[in-house]
């Protein structure tokens, strides 16, 4: 039978020391980058503003999701199910769960964002369109938009949901959503990455796969790079 057609409960099912194991290792793997995001952010401060106009950026966070991503490996081992990657059961309706999620948390982040400042923090906001970054600025879209949301929903939708599912659905979506928020070491923007954390966890939780959330996390980071540089 194959794999993708198999209950995820019974794949883990009398393997418990094992994926306890696993379960350790992502919260230790997790708790580290917040605890080096927040060391980060508390002694230099905000980002640079101008951050998306910067080769440098696009070159530290390329190496940090490859590092994720070997990890997320590392930990699923030959357990390759636990990263959901298989067709939902249904792509028309995880296409409109998507579209009515994005609707929903941007309709949330707009109302809050301007008393948060949440993507300022995160050194999204350039001052204005600037054409001699042109090449900086697309170097930073394919790793926000591309390979950010492959690698993030591999280790939090994918991994870290099976991992934590044995706990009942609304206390993974929680703890997802949360870690998801914290692992990203900012402080106002905090309220606002916790909730698209649930947003997708929640999305995974009804798809039971992990490619949708790969697509609504692409194309909300893609908007969000968009309105960054064209909407003042």
């Amino acid at each position: 039978m194959r794999s993708d057609t198999v209950p995820e409960s019974s794949l883990r099912r009398g393997s418990s020391a094992p994926s306890s194991r696993r379960l350790a290792a992502w919260i230790s793997f997790v708790a580290l980058i917040s605890a080096i995001g927040y060391a980060g952010r508390f002694a230099s401060g905000r980002p640079d503003r101008n951050a998306l106009y910067m080769w440098s950026t696009a070159v530290g966070e390329l190496v940090v999701y490859l590092v994720i991503f070997a990890v997320t490996l590392a930990i699923t081992g030959s357990h390759r199910e636990l990263l959901a990657l298989r067709r939902p059961a249904s792509w028309r309706r995880a296409l409109l769960l998507c579209l009515l999620l994005l609707a929903i948390v941007y309709t949330i982040i707009a109302v809050i964002d301007p008393y948060l400042h949440g993507g300022r923090e995160q050194g999204l906001t350039p001052t204005g369109w600037e054409p001699r970054h042109a090449a900086a600025y697309g170097a930073n879209f394919v790793v926000v938009a591309g390979i950010a949301p492959f690698c993030e929903e591999l280790l939090f939708r994918g991994l870290g949901y099976s991992l934590f599912e044995r706990f009942g659905r609304w206390p993974t979506i929680l703890a997802i959503g949360i870690s998801f928020g914290l692992y990203h070491g900012l402080v106002q923007a905090l309220p606002e990455l916790a909730l698209f954390g649930c947003a997708l966890a929640w999305l995974r939780s009804q798809t039971r796969s992990v490619y949708p959330g790969m697509l609504l996390h692409a194309t909300f980071n893609a908007l969000a790079l968009i309105a960054a540089v064209t909407v003042r």
